[in-house]
């Protein structure tokens, strides 16, 4: 499923707003790095520190509402 992750710190990351939902694409190389491939307030994605964000457990339905609404 989609993972959504909710932004917790954003210091040296303007494209980022504090307790806004972001989406998750897969990357396991930047994971291994300590970064996630996030869909950041420009449309594109980008890496940022994974420290930045909590991630969310949403339910199959609650996801696919949100990947309709983006």
């Amino acid at each position: 499923s989609d993972l959504f992750v909710v932004c917790v710190q954003n210091d040296d990351c303007d494209d980022l707003e504090l307790r806004k939902l972001y989406q998750v694409l897969p990357d396991e190389a930047a994971v291994a790095d300590g970064l996630l491939r996030i869909i950041d307030e420009s449309g594109e994605d980008y890496l940022y520190p994974a420290e930045c964000f909590a991630a969310l457990e949403l339910s199959n339905d609650t996801a696919q509402a949100l990947l309709a609404a983006a």
